[in-house]
């Protein structure tokens, strides 16, 4: 999967020198390619219309912008599409507001998880995740339930080897397990307790369950359950339930899997339990860009990143509405 690697290297390599190199190095993405960006970017068409909707204000707003790479792979999906995954942050002194977030004058820092799709040399498609939510908090704007995990400034793999090289002979077993451990994953509540996930088999005893900022990090299956999974299950009981109606691209480099979808998730808030949103019989669509990595055969962290802005957007909620208006009243 080299060559996914060597179409994305001077991008990603420009970036760690600052948004005007990073400008630079677009040249080997094809024209009219599609960015599928996080709420409230949307969907954007070519990179000078994503420049100038995303990275250029970003820029703006953290003029030493820098962008920090953790993890770096590549691989095929079932379809046969190359994927090039990249997950990380951008950080910076935060000099001027940015999306009606007052700036702070320090450092702030700004998960993303990126995935390039690539066809003959060139990038054609990217869907993004940013986690404009741990901006609010960093900004003091928070305007949304307090989470469950823990909020902190999440790390790079313990393993230290994120960017390769990755040993390919592995790459295969490491995306069944990850796919096999999703498939017991919804099993629960449909056809029976707890232990029909099969948590165990899956995942190590100190396991790191990396969640975006509004649901927060858990330590251990213990920690991901009581802060992320059971809230999540007892508010939406059919995750899972709609696999028919959405697109995964899975792609393995390793002990490394990860995983894109323009949505990967549809399920109705029908329970109390989540974030807390009342049960709302609402059906909705939720885009989650994951990355594992395995240890011993065992999944020791996974970093996580939904949309959760969209996801508030589909049940009316303006959440930046909401954030814009705490701004406004700060001392």
């Amino acid at each position: 999967m080299r060559d996914g690697h060597a179409v994305m290297a001077p991008f990603f390599g420009a970036m760690r020198e600052g948004a005007e190199a990073g400008r630079a190095a677009l040249s080997k993405v094809a024209e009219g390619a599609l960015f599928r960006m996080c709420h409230p970017f949307g969907d954007l068409r070519g990179a000078d219309a994503w420049w100038e909707a995303a990275m250029a204000p970003l820029a703006g707003a953290l003029p030493d912008l820098e962008r920090v790479e953790y993890i770096h792979i590549a691989g095929r999906d079932d379809a046969g599409a190359l994927w090039v995954g990249s997950g990380g942050y951008y950080c910076g002194t935060w000099a001027r507001p940015w999306l009606g977030m007052p700036a702070t004058g320090q450092i702030a820092h700004l998960r993303f998880h990126e995935f390039y799709r690539i066809e003959e040399g060139v990038c054609v498609e990217m869907q993004a995740l940013w986690d404009l939510p741990e901006m609010m908090m960093q900004a003091g704007v928070w305007p949304m339930a307090p989470q469950l995990g823990r909020f902190l400034h999440v790390p790079g793999p313990q393993s230290s080897d994120g960017l390769g090289p990755h040993d390919g002979a592995r790459s295969g077993a490491a995306r069944r397990h990850v796919v096999d451990m999703l498939t017991a994953l919804k099993r629960h509540p449909s056809e029976g307790g707890p232990e029909v996930m099969e948590m165990e088999r899956y995942w190590h005893p100190k396991m790191m369950w990396y969640g975006p900022a509004g649901i927060g990090s858990g330590r251990g299956i213990e920690g991901f359950r009581r802060h992320h999974q059971i809230p999540f299950l007892k508010g939406m009981p059919d995750r899972g339930q709609f696999v028919g109606d959405i697109t995964y691209h899975f792609m393995a480099e390793g002990d490394y899997v990860g995983v894109t979808g323009w949505p990967n998730m549809i399920q109705t808030i029908s329970a109390d339990g989540w974030l807390g949103i009342p049960p709302m019989g609402k059906r909705v669509t939720m885009r989650s860009l994951d990355f594992w990595r395995l240890e011993g055969g065992l999944i020791r962290e996974n970093w996580v990143l939904v949309d959760l802005l969209d996801m508030y957007a589909q049940i009316g909620v303006d959440v930046l509405a909401r954030m814009r208006e705490l701004a406004a009243i700060r001392p």
